[in-house]
């Protein structure tokens, strides 16, 4: 339970300080959809799925959040969080194609890194014994 609290809170703040730095403003709903999207790349680094395929699917995962955040942030908050309308492939204007292959990178190199961090220090014997 505190890991998945952990990871929630550590998504969340890594989120919104990436839009911070992207867009430069943020919103507290992806706060939460951060930490959401950071609980799901755990359970795909968990996953006996190639790189790729782990990338892919979360991509597609964070893709969709951001989908079902931006609507409803649209429909019951009265407010746009961001607005894509301009990109080509856009869904509603919530996402698009090259935002979600931006996600595919990033999606890959966290599930990297948490993989790495699950050998290390969940199975710290694996690392010691291949010295």
């Amino acid at each position: 339970m505190l890991e998945q609290l952990s990871l929630f809170f550590l998504g969340g703040g890594a989120y919104a300080a990436l839009e911070l730095a992207w867009r430069g403003t943020t919103h507290w709903t992806m706060f939460a959809a951060g930490g959401a999207c950071l609980c799901l790349l755990q359970k795909l680094a968990a996953a006996p799925l190639p790189l790729a395929g782990a990338a892919a699917l979360g991509a597609a995962g964070v893709s969709g959040l951001e989908l079902a955040v931006g609507a409803v942030c649209r429909g019951l908050l009265h407010t746009e969080v961001w607005d894509y309308t301009a990109e080509w492939g856009n869904v509603a204007g919530l996402i698009c194609p090259r935002y979600s292959f931006y996600w595919f990178l990033l999606c890959g190199w966290v599930i990297f890194v948490l993989r790495g961090v699950e050998s290390t220090v969940y199975h710290p014997q694996n690392s010691l014994s291949d010295s």
